[in-house]
């Protein structure tokens, strides 16, 4: 046995043991490879790879350091003495082999694979060689397979409740924050809708970081479930709750390599709806030539998808394909952006139009779930709850119940972006946009951002500002500004 020992350091998921170069428990020279131990006392535990510390003082012979992610996963104090072994081969090892050289996996076999994967038995190469193995090749079944092993079991129950409702994006559209909107108007109507949703990692701003800038998101399910029920809605973290932690971890290592294979994508989403007991999903494709999605026929494609899993799950789904061939809203970046929703939802002159028309169509496509309402009513029925300001009065509800916060203020470093010349704007890239809102320093610091003046068919004149940018630190702001003098993102059409 091993006396535990914290070593903080952070592996952003991956479980990591240290013992001392000399430790009696296991000889170095014998360690030529990733070794994975298994450490546990009483109904404890968990898996780690193995790394040797040749430093003295560090750890004592008889010490095991763990690190932050698995220090907390065993959740025992310094001292305690546990028992530590190599780990035995994952059971799922074979089914992995065999969806690595492309064979069909069954659906006992996906299971195996996630149950593995939440036990902590995988490491993140382990991930990264499934995740890329399934984005080879996976068949509608097995794609049903897989979103069922990562739903595992619901989070949520909501017993006496017939329909409980959620509206998704797919994304790859800078701005475009109508969740928010959504959830206010259909918690105004009276449909209860559990939202969860994520903090971004390849974006400017998850719909986790906007409403994070204006009431606590990170709930576990208990209060979540709570609130849903007291106020017809809710914003999760998704990440935040622990019965979730398998489906995030694969979309981290999914982030880290860059694999935004759809039905990858789609099965993480339809997952973390089914797991918190959603009934009803909206689900919205933009479609651009600088969207997730490029074609009418690729969102068309995806759409049978995620019905026929839907189908097969017992989740009712309406699949809507929009404008996504720029920037919706003004403003990109979680202050920006939550400005930007509240202004509409008080139905403010100076609202962006696009961002409030396009949560009007949607939250009127989710209004239709309800029997009561015939199709094409919910648009109608949603423009009212806006302007009445009941859907302002629900929001304020829903932001007071989970803890208000004071909304940041946006960056002190501002660089305008100006039309170099006469003409119209023709285009705006969501890419380069979205880049520069990046490079701004939006993921990191939430005043950060850009916030837009102009948009396509407007007309501009030589000097007149396009958009502008913020910045919280020098370093971000210097970068952004050299990047902006390449490419502003923005054609304009000369006179």
């Amino acid at each position: 046995m091993l006396k535990l020992k914290h070593i903080p350091v952070k592996s952003f998921g991956e479980n990591i043991a240290y013992i001392h170069r000399d430790c009696s428990f296991y000889k170095v020279d014998d360690v030529n490879k990733v070794t994975k131990l298994e450490i546990h006392k009483g109904g404890r535990t968990i898996y780690a790879f193995l790394q040797i510390i040749a430093e003295e003082g560090v750890l004592a012979l008889d010490e095991i350091g763990l690190n932050d992610d698995a220090f907390k996963s065993l959740d025992m104090s310094e001292g305690t003495e546990v028992h530590v072994g190599l780990a035995a081969p994952s059971l799922s090892t074979s089914a992995l082999r065999k969806k690595i050289s492309g064979e069909i996996l069954t659906s006992g076999e996906y299971a195996a694979i996630i149950n593995d994967i939440a036990a902590g038995r995988y490491s993140k190469m382990d991930i990264a060689a499934f995740l890329v193995a399934c984005s080879s090749s996976m068949s509608s079944t097995e794609l049903v397979s897989f979103t069922e092993a990562l739903v595992a079991k619901k989070i949520l129950h909501w017993d006496e409740k017939n329909m409980v409702v959620d509206h998704h994006c797919l994304g790859g559209v800078p701005g475009n924050k109508t969740d928010l909107i959504v959830l206010a108007i259909t918690a105004a109507y009276g449909l209860p809708i559990a939202k969860s949703c994520i903090h971004s990692l390849t974006s400017c701003s998850g719909v986790a970081d906007t409403m994070g800038v204006m009431a606590e998101v990170n709930l576990n399910a208990a209060k979540f479930q709570k609130l849903v029920r007291a106020n017809n809605g809710a914003i999760v973290n998704y990440e935040a709750m622990e019965e979730t932690k398998v489906n995030h971890l694969l979309h981290d290592v999914r982030s880290q390599l860059g694999i935004n294979q759809n039905e990858l994508v789609m099965a993480s989403i339809l997952a973390m709806m089914i797991s918190t007991g959603v009934s009803h999903l909206v689900l919205d494709i933009p479609v651009g030539p600088h969207a997730r999605i490029h074609s009418t026929n690729e969102a068309i494609r995806i759409r049978k998808q995620v019905e026929y899993i839907g189908d097969m799950l017992g989740l009712s789904i309406d699949v809507v394909t929009t404008d996504g061939s720029e920037p919706i809203g003004n403003g990109i970046g979680a202050v920006l952006e939550a400005r930007d929703v509240m202004k509409i939802l008080r139905n403010k002159e100076d609202a962006p139009a696009d961002l409030r028309e396009k949560s009007l169509f949607l939250a009127g496509r989710v209004l239709e779930f309800d029997a009561q309402l015939r199709g094409g009513q919910g648009y109608a029925v949603a423009k009212e709850i806006l302007e009445s300001g009941r859907a302002f009065e629900a929001f304020q509800k829903i932001v007071n119940a989970q803890g208000a916060k004071e909304v940041p203020s946006v960056g002190a470093y501002v660089r305008e972006v100006v039309a170099p010349y006469d003409g119209v704007v023709k285009t705006i890239n969501n890419d380069i946009i979205s880049k520069i809102g990046i490079y701004s320093g939006a993921t990191q610091c939430l005043g950060s951002g850009v916030d837009l003046q102009k948009k396509s068919g407007d007309r501009v004149h030589a000097g007149e500002v396009l958009y502008t940018i913020y910045s919280c630190n020098s370093a971000d702001f210097d970068v952004v500004s050299q990047l902006v003098e390449h490419d502003s993102g923005y054609q304009i059409e000369a006179d």
